[in-house]
């Protein structure tokens, strides 16, 4: 029976002439799952037909090339400069259209927002490919050396990416810096303009049902409009109407070629957010953005795909998990009232509800999802069938991105932290095979890893039993989601709790696995999913009554306020350790041994905590090594050419240097020759790498 709560979730809706069987829209997101040449294989293929058949409405491609010369964002990324291109669009059109969705594919040029080592190597390779075949293989044999190839001397060697004008990224959270860039001349801005036509044209003879031109996130299109990135003084810049002049350029090429009935939609940036990062009159503000969104409309296109910021400003548009849902839902509000046409928007939704109400208050037309989709492709069908609780929310965790911004230089797709099958569906069986026979296994420890043992095993018919030693599940991740604004982390855990209980497995709460109380169960295999502890590092002073470990703040044993806090370690443990203190009153440093705070860190996260650090006015000291905690301070050597040791007065110590593996007793492994590691009980590591190690190992046991 249809789900009768989200109406208008559900009701169809018209872009143009095509018309979409619900409101939801799987937005456009880069995977690393395609091949050199540009066209679409068998496995990403798979990718989004299984988006398609959990129920989406309209699939949009990912970013895809319309030019290899100055074009390409990555080696695995869809393209559309070459008529080969069409027979596996209309391959991947088709396998869409059978489950009755629809497919816009998404024209994109990077611009600034490019490597320098990107555009040379593909500028090889296709001076190399006129000779060899699969000349693309040359990409990713210079890409494997990725490290020296990227180093600063090696950039005087490389053709610099191109923009209406020369001015780099680097502001902000850029994951883009130091890339020489140069301005377009006129004739190539013509030809580029061509190019995205030209795409446009093959996309509607490979059968697909219309294009988005990406004017958004800091790509080449929006760097036209922006006041900040188009600082040309010719036809193409300066009033809005120049910087206007691309875009609306290659609007009315792919109208004239492509006719009136073909979609054409654009994802745009309304406002950039600067301002997030401290610079106040940098770039487009909303204001100006609505301005852009009207006269596109004018332009005749069909649809609006509202979303802001840059690569410079990606907490504004890719969010991690403190920001709150919704938070830039104004932005489509303010273009709807102005605009007929309809207006798509991913504005951090998470969850059927969230997405029905703003709808129903009339901020958008259509939901936008990217990373909720990751999580789970069947969120759409979850939701029609009346089942919202077993959808996987996505927890804003940013590992996709962090694992496709790695994989791009190595040849592997993004990966998501709570569903191992995304971009891997042809591997994973949806279903895995019930092969379990009702044999025991016993599962230790109830954090990410161990449910997601649980769930699957349980799905495969075995008899599982979890032993978990506290009142609730969640292990490590219990801690993570205590900071502020956090509380999304703990989402992971209660779905996977969910699901595991769904499966048929059993949960034993309070419950300490033994080797009495195991041996008893008789299992046919033991999963190890005990989880890991703080490290105390064994320097004088650290057995101190003023010492702990961010685990005993944050799980609450240890309550500080109002205290000098010297917080040792700024991973992001350390970091949130920190700002949780600081909401509590206290005056806050942070020590690091490295030259930067959080060097291992995705940029993102970091760049979320940081600010309130600051305005909480904490003190960073780095390249600083701990060598003695004393009663009233700390005594650290600087880390320079100097070797200086120096004392810094603090009332207490808190260490966030890491955690290692908990020792279970050997005599359980005795039990059964089936014993097996996961998560964090293996290594420590990501919530990625804790459910990716689970699922393997509850996948292959035999």
């Amino acid at each position: 029976m249809k789900n009768k709560e989200f109406k208008m979730l559900f009701s169809p809706i018209k872009i143009g002439n095509v018309e979409i069987k619900n409101r939801i829209t799987l937005e456009p997101m880069l995977t690393g799952v395609g091949q050199g040449d540009g066209t679409a294989n068998d496995r990403l293929i798979a990718y989004y037909t299984e988006r398609a058949k959990g129920g989406v409405g309209l699939i949009h491609t990912e970013v895809t090339r319309i030019n290899d010369w100055t074009g390409a964002t990555s080696g695995l990324q869809l393209s559309v400069t070459h008529d080969r291109c069409i027979e596996s669009l209309r391959k991947l059109a088709d396998s869409i259209h059978q489950y009755d969705a629809k497919l816009f594919v998404q024209l994109h040029h990077p611009g600034r927002q490019s490597l320098s080592l990107v555009v040379t190597a593909w500028k090889l390779s296709e001076v190399v490919g006129r000779k060899i075949p699969k000349y693309w293989d040359l990409f990713y044999t210079l890409t494997r050396y990725f490290d020296i190839l990227d180093s600063p001397f090696m950039h005087n060697f490389y053709f610099p990416t191109v923009a209406p004008s020369a001015v780099p990224s680097g502001l902000g959270s850029a994951p883009v810096r130091g890339q020489g860039v140069r301005a377009l001349t006129l004739r190539e801005i013509k030809k580029l303009e061509e190019d995205f036509v030209a795409g446009a044209v093959r996309v509607k003879k490979a059968g697909a049902d219309g294009v988005q031109l990406h004017a958004s996130h800091g790509y080449l299109i929006q760097q036209f409009l922006s006041p900040h990135t188009n600082r040309r003084t010719d036809e193409y810049g300066g009033p809005l109407d120049n910087r206007l002049r691309f875009l609306r350029n290659i609007i009315e090429g792919v109208r004239r070629e492509c006719g009136p009935d073909f979609p054409i939609t654009v994802r745009l940036t309304v406002d950039e957010y600067y301002r997030l990062y401290g610079y106040e009159n940098v770039g487009l503000h909303l204001e100006e953005g609505v301005e852009i969104a009207k006269k596109l409309e004018s332009y005749g296109i069909d649809a609006l795909d509202i979303s802001s910021g840059t690569y410079d400003t990606m907490n504004s548009w890719l969010e991690p998990t403190c920001y709150e849902l919704g938070w830039r839902k104004g932005n489509a509000a303010a273009v709807k009232k102005v605009v007929s046409i309809p207006v798509i928007a991913a504005n951090h939704i998470k969850t059927p509800a969230q997405a029905e109400a703003q709808l129903q208050e009339g901020t958008q037309d259509i939901i936008g999802l990217g990373r909720p989709l990751l999580a789970d492709p069947y969120w759409a069908q979850k939701a029609e069938e009346g089942r919202p609780e077993d959808i996987t929310r996505c927890i804003s965790c940013l590992w996709c991105i962090e694992s496709m911004m790695a994989g791009a230089m190595t040849n592997n797709p993004l990966t998501c932290a709570l569903n191992p099958r995304t971009c891997h569906e042809l591997e994973y069986p949806l279903n895995p095979p019930k092969d379990g026979g009702g044999k025991v296994v016993a599962v230790v420890g109830a954090g990410p890893a161990g449910l997601m043992a649980a769930k699957v095993l349980a799905e495969r018919d075995f008899k599982v039993v979890v032993f978990e030693k506290n009142d609730k599940v969640g292990g490590q991740l219990i801690l993570a989601a205590t900071p502020p604004k956090k509380e999304k982390l703990g989402w992971a855990c209660e779905d996977l709790e969910h699901q595991a209980k769904k499966a048929g497995a059993e949960i034993r709460f309070n419950t300490v696995a033994t080797y009495e109380n195991l041996k008893e169960l008789d299992p046919y295999a033991i999963i190890d999913a005990s989880g890991g502890h703080a490290i105390w590092p064994h320097i004088p002073g650290y057995n101190l009554p003023n010492v702990c470990t961010s685990t005993e703040i944050l799980d609450g044993s240890v309550k500080l306020t109002g205290k000098k806090v010297a917080v040792v370690g700024s991973g992001m443990s350390g970091l949130e350790t920190a700002n949780y203190l600081a909401q509590q009153g206290n005056q806050i440093m942070v020590i690091e041994m490295a030259d930067t705070i959080a060097p291992n860190t995705w940029k993102q996260n970091v760049d979320a905590v940081v600010p309130e650090l600051e305005a909480a006015h904490a003190k960073f000291i780095t390249s600083a090594k701990l060598q003695q905690i004393n009663e009233g301070s700390v005594t650290v050597e600087l880390l320079d050419k100097f070797k200086i040791t120096t004392t810094y007065p603090c009332d207490n110590v808190v260490l966030a240097v890491g955690v290692e593996p908990n020792k279970i007793d050997d005599k359980i492994k005795t039990i059964t020759p089936r014993y097996f590691k996961v998560g964090d009980a293996e290594k420590y590591g990501r919530i990625a790498q804790a459910t990716q190690t689970a699922y393997d190992v509850a996948l292959q046991l035999k």
